[in-house]
């Protein structure tokens, strides 16, 4: 039995909605905003996600946002269930990664159809992933979030790569993309006068390398180990034909290197009109959500100075200044070169 996780502030539609799925012989799980809406779906992992987009403490852009920083519900299907028609609405749900849009009011038919389709491309996808790909399993679990290409046979390949070690080279031709078993990565741009500036940073389960294969044959940037780390290679052989055969697989990638793509801009435009001091307490923030686990125990940052610099956009010694800032202020505190926040809610509200 499939479950559905339904979002919807309106008792009526909500009730009515959830009587129809469940008559459809569907499990029905229901949340009465946003807010309560992410903790379920962080709690249950449904097969599907129904949610309404005008909705108070959290809309549903808030929503899809928050459930596509976690690997676990990155791919869940979201359907947005809504009374707003405008096209800028529906580019701005797709562009967050939506599959489909059901507007209110709607007919059984057309909601049950909606819900049928998207779980049977889901398990197409994962029927084809099995049968394609020599010795890596890329299928869609129920139980495990159904992240595309992320669970892999024990017999691929894991390379094992020392901190430092570099994954590969600007420029260098691009064989495959990577997933990251365990550890860290940076990917990463040389400017001709020898500067780096950090593009993206990479945890255990994510993948990268995957635009060079997409929109070209030579990699754009470059990837090195912040840590000790396990990466498993893909060969474009056996990625390629995967991404050109199927388009719910080239729309996820295609939506990832859009969303890539607005963050370097973004990323420029704060290097090129935003304060330092701003832009540190960014990068603080940004690591913190990136690497928070679970764990009780708070959120430590272990890049060197000369990292950070580089992910900020500025000299090594202006990010050390504004870091001995922080540290007075007691944004953060410091022990043994690691840097932990204590007051998140002040870091994001530094102007420039």
């Amino acid at each position: 039995m499939y479950t559905v996780l339904l979002i919807e502030d309106n008792r009526a539609v909500r009730e009515n909605t959830a009587e129809i799925l469940e008559l459809a012989g569907y499990k029905v799980i229901t949340a009465i905003n946003g807010k309560k809406g992410v903790e379920a779906a962080f709690k249950h992992l449904p097969d599907l996600i129904i949610c309404d987009i005008m909705m108070p403490v959290l809309d549903g852009y808030g929503v899809l946002h928050l459930l596509s920083k976690k690997n676990a519900t990155t791919n869940i299907p979201f359907i947005f269930l809504t009374a707003k028609t405008e096209r800028s609405d529906m580019r701005k749900g797709m562009e967050l990664g939506a599959d489909d849009f059901i507007t209110k009011p709607f007919e059984k038919r057309e909601l049950l159809n909606a819900v049928e389709n998207r779980l049977k491309k889901i398990e197409s996808l994962k029927k084809d992933f099995e049968q394609m790909l020599d010795g890596l399993s890329t299928f869609i679990s129920p139980a495990g979030g159904k992240n595309i290409l992320q669970k892999f046979v024990q017999s691929k390949k894991i390379n094992f790569h020392k901190k430092k070690d570099t994954i590969y080279m600007e420029g260098n031709y691009a064989g495959g993309m990577y997933y990251v078993v365990s550890g860290k990565i940076k990917t990463f741009k040389t400017h001709s006068y020898g500067k780096d500036l950090i593009l993206d940073l990479l945890k255990e389960g994510q993948f990268f390398g995957y635009a060079d294969i997409i929109l070209g044959e030579r990699h754009n940037d470059s990837a090195q180990a912040l840590e000790d780390s396990k990466i498993i290679f893909i060969p474009r052989d056996e990625i390629e034909p995967l991404i050109l055969s199927h388009k719910e697989v080239a729309g996820k990638f295609l939506r990832i290197l859009t969303k890539n793509l607005a963050d370097r801009q973004e990323q420029m435009m704060k290097i090129a009109y935003s304060s330092v001091r701003r832009r540190v307490a960014e990068a603080l923030l940004y690591l913190y959500d990136k690497f928070k686990t679970d764990d009780p125990e708070p959120v430590k940052i272990t890049l060197t100075r000369e990292e950070l610099a580089n992910l900020v956009g500025t000299a090594t010694e202006s990010l050390i200044r504004t870091l001995s800032d922080f540290k007075e202020e007691k944004l953060i505190s410091i022990k043994e070169g690691k840097i932990f926040i204590l007051n998140e809610e002040k870091l994001k509200g530094i102007k420039n």
